[in-house]
């Protein structure tokens, strides 16, 4: 079952059973430090609904394809089995609105940061294991929100569109398949602009793997000056000079690498803004689309291609073949976002502001994290399908159980192939 889109009525929603709550206790205890946060002006001690609950609530709707809207999830919290297990109590339409405005999603990424260190990160194409330690893909994905009706009419008054779009600039983990982190702004440039917020949140030792949306010769100084390496994607129009032209291996052909050159880059730049390292391009085959047009492929957001990916990069000793097959590794953040969207209930927002918005990103960031600590490797849209028929009661815990231990063989007999 899908989660209905944010125009759909959810108010005629049918009572929701759910079985499965007792794999939520493990995070019971991670997440009670977050218990008294942002309780202070409850002098009267009345409150019900606190920060810990309201997370494992959320939890419940990301993980649950039964329930699709705030009001089933005000629904769901009144069964006995979910205040049993959750330790909540009812939760109001009221509530948990005014939870997602209250409580500081900052500190969830204390508990995200603990729960990653407990992922173990698979194993890689053995070629490419020893290059692709810390290897991050980084992308953004808009997603759409509908504003109050006075704010609505303003906005279409001012902007011709009543919809806010907000932005999740994300990290991907490649190794472990997990997001490590996700920065909500509004969809806008200058500090907003998808460069600039990756410019703030670079770390040393990764390898940040970008589309041509980030090919910004200051952005590529700042990784280097960072002691990180890039593979960063450049437009087919890319102007450069040529230094010296590196020999193609037998696996670098192969792997469809067309060239491999060290250049140089923005000449018609000022001297200020001119990549200030030594800079290795690497050419590689790929599918050519042109657009009918003039504009964008239909269907897609991506210009059009001449039929070769060109990867600027700072990682001088890597064979080209590996620089080609780690960029490839790219495609892992798209893949997440559709599975956010489209499993995840990442598509409907159940809060329309920043902060709100930014509670349900990290909820169904702990969501990945617990998904890959159940099954003990990556997870899939399956095995997803298979948590929702358990705690939708389709599945019994055997079959769940007989499932996951499925998926744990494979990734078992998977890792030890490419070792």
């Amino acid at each position: 079952m899908r989660k209905p889109s944010q125009n759909q009525n959810s108010d005629d929603q049918q009572p929701i059973h759910l079985q499965g709550l007792k794999y939520f206790a493990k995070l019971r205890p991670l997440l009670a430090q977050l218990h008294d946060d942002a309780t202070a002006r409850d002098t009267a001690g009345n409150r019900t609904l606190h920060f810990d609950q309201y997370c494992m609530l959320v939890l419940l709707y990301v993980l649950n394809p039964g329930i699709s809207s705030l009001r089933a999830l005000s629904q769901a919290s009144e069964l006995t089995k979910v205040q049993a297990k959750l330790g909540n109590a009812k939760a109001s339409l009221g509530s948990l609105s005014e939870s997602a405005r209250l409580f500081d999603p900052e500190r969830l990424k204390a508990i995200i940061g603990q729960l990653a260190e407990q992922v173990q990160a698979g194993k890689l194409d053995s070629k490419t294991a020893k290059f692709a330690q810390g290897l991050i893909a980084v992308d953004g994905s808009v997603v759409n929100a509908l504003p109050s009706i006075m704010a609505a009419s303003l906005l279409k008054q001012t902007t011709g569109s009543a919809v806010v779009h907000w932005r999740l600039h994300t990290h991907f983990e490649v190794a472990s398949f997990t997001p490590q982190a996700i920065t909500v702004t509004p969809d806008g440039g200058g500090e907003n602009d998808e460069r600039a917020v990756l410019a703030r949140s670079l770390d040393a030792d990764k390898i940040y793997a970008m589309d041509r949306g980030y090919a910004k010769f200051k952005l590529l100084n700042a990784i280097d000056q960072r002691g990180s390496s890039y593979l960063c994607r450049l437009r087919d129009n890319a102007a450069y000079d040529v230094l010296e032209d590196r020999p193609l291996t037998d696996g670098d052909r192969a792997a469809g690498v067309l060239s491999d050159q060290t250049v140089l880059l923005g000449k018609t730049s000022k001297l200020e803004d001119r990549p200030d390292h030594l800079v290795r391009l690497v050419c590689v085959k790929c599918t050519p689309h042109k657009n009918r047009t003039g504009g964008k492929v239909k269907g897609s957001k991506a210009p059009s291609s001449d039929g070769v990916l060109r990867i600027a990069t700072n990682m001088p000793f890597a064979p080209a073949e590996i620089i080609a097959i780690l960029y490839s590794y790219r495609w892992t953040v798209e893949i997440f976002f559709r599975f956010y969207k489209q499993l995840m209930g990442g598509a409907h927002l159940l809060s329309r502001s920043k902060n709100g918005i930014e509670l349900q990103v990290y909820c169904a960031m702990i969501a990945c994290l617990l998904m890959s600590l159940w099954v003990g490797g990556k997870p899939s849209k399956r095995t997803f399908e298979m948590i929702g028929y358990y705690f939708t009661g389709l599945a019994n815990e055997e079959e769940l159980l007989a499932h996951l231990a499925k998926i744990r063989q494979q990734a078992a007999a998977s890792a030890e192939e490419k070792s």
